[in-house]
């Protein structure tokens, strides 16, 4: 990245261009203030200053470089036979470190997944997984299911994500099309609480059945249980010293 195209925090935190030339802002969904909970005036450390944006990166312009142009045209040609508008079915292309990530509305995920894996100009047929997000901050698009595909016929691999609400965790089920994410989707439910429709037996992987909450969402308590270690008590976690 160049000088000109430099991002710098605002006054409210959130990343914005240095100048006109060009670049998409980043999408800020919370600002961190200060470390090690340093908020009062004892601390001399200098990080009680400090202001670091959650930032999510934004939508990229074309082109996109490499064979990611390509795979979003078929996959729009494709979605068209079948009467679906490719920026309904996919609000966001997203290139950020090289990766290309589709991001997909939830009503149209199977039929994304489907037409990745069955055209052979496109030929994702490996899925490699289910894994979930928690942005606490981000209203209206708090859990992430995140899906990794890969390519054998063409080399090549993408990531998709599905945003849904907290007050609403429901996506459709996409082991009709990878048969695979049928265990990566009921750990994604029970960690993060995401509700896959139509899944063939949905219910909880790692936890016991009746345990309350989702483990893996940011704003879960720690808990925990004191532990006697060689005449020492080291309390639960939720009861030690916070840096938060």
């Amino acid at each position: 990245m160049s000088a000109d195209d430099a991002l710098v925090p605002a006054a409210d935190g959130a990343l914005t261009p240095a100048d006109a030339a060009g670049r998409v802002p980043l999408d800020v969904v919370a600002v961190r203030r200060g470390m090690f909970g340093a908020a009062d005036a004892g601390d001399t450390s200098g990080y009680g200053g400090l202001v670091r944006p959650v930032a999510m990166p934004g939508q990229s312009a074309r082109p996109y470089g490499g064979w990611f142009d390509e795979v979003v045209d078929i996959l729009a040609e494709v979605l068209a036979e079948q009467g679906i508008a490719f920026d309904e079915a996919v609000p966001a292309v997203i290139v950020d470190r090289g990766e290309l990530t589709l991001d997909v509305s939830p009503a149209h995920l199977v039929a994304v997944c489907q037409a990745l894996r069955d055209d052979q100009d496109l030929r994702f047929e490996l899925g490699l997984g289910v894994s979930g997000v928690h942005f606490p901050h981000d209203a209206g698009r708090e859990l992430h299911a995140v899906y990794h595909l890969c390519s054998v016929t063409h080399g090549r691999r993408l990531r998709l994500d599905v945003a849904v609400p907290d007050v609403d965790p429901h996506i459709p089920s996409t082991t009709p099309v990878y048969p695979g994410h049928d265990w990566h989707e009921r750990e994604t439910y029970d960690f993060f609480g995401i509700v896959f429709d139509g899944h063939p037996a949905l219910a909880r992987i790692e936890m016991p059945d009746d345990w309350p909450g989702h483990p893996q969402r940011k704003d879960y308590p720690l808990g925990g249980i004191a532990v006697e270690y060689k005449g020492a008590q080291v309390p639960p976690p939720d009861q030690r010293r916070a840096y938060t």
